[in-house]
């Protein structure tokens, strides 16, 4: 499993109810069924990953975040994960507004522009980078809303949301044996920006 993935796994308690969007073939619901016996559903408008994740016993709606997410009452989750995705979404804002409306707690990872070699890339080409953590080309990259750490922080400062945990997650993040981590100058160095959220 991907390391993301799997601090997101340690932070979920047992038997919680956990709503996954954009939850891709279902991996990390399918581990957190088998071993924190997790109530989980997840969100995706992929027929690929859909059938993945029926094939792996995960409870998936086809939906698309765009819509929004009124058909989940306040309260119905004790967490809500988007992994990788909130860049993607037309109103990120409200996304995470809804969010933490369905739970009390909510886990936000994204790709962070503000990494050094985006920077170094802008500069020295002229043109938007292409990264691992950022492997598209400008017309036809999924995300419409790129952000940095500064920023994400900016948006919860606004909307008075506590910061549980910020952490780094390197350009491995793919890599089983790489660890996210706390450090220094996370928005020049830190390829994925991991945020643990409360109200």
């Amino acid at each position: 499993m991907r390391s993301d993935l799997a601090l997101i796994a340690d932070l979920i308690r047992p038997n919680a109810r956990v709503l996954d969007l954009g939850c891709g073939d279902g991996e990390l619901l399918a581990e957190l069924a088998a071993t924190k016996q997790v109530n989980g559903y997840g969100l995706d408008v992929d027929a690929d990953n859909i059938r993945r994740c029926l094939e792996r016993g995960v409870n998936v709606i086809e939906q698309d975040l765009n819509l929004g997410l009124d058909n989940f009452a306040d309260d119905s989750f004790d967490m809500v994960v988007m992994t990788e995705t909130l860049q993607s979404v037309h109103n990120p804002s409200d996304m995470v507004d809804a969010m933490l409306r369905i739970a009390r707690e909510c886990i936000v990872t994204f790709p962070n522009f503000g990494h050094w070699r985006c920077r170094a890339h802008l500069l020295l080409r002229g043109s938007m980078p292409v990264a691992k953590h950022l492997p598209h080309d400008w017309f036809n990259t999924p995300n419409i809303h790129l952000c940095t750490f500064k920023d994400f922080e900016r948006l919860c400062h606004d909307k008075r949301l506590n910061i549980i945990e910020r952490l780094v997650i390197d350009a491995k993040s793919n890599d089983a044996n790489s660890t996210p981590r706390k450090r220094p100058a996370a928005n020049l160095f830190g390829a994925t920006a991991f945020y643990h959220l409360g109200r």
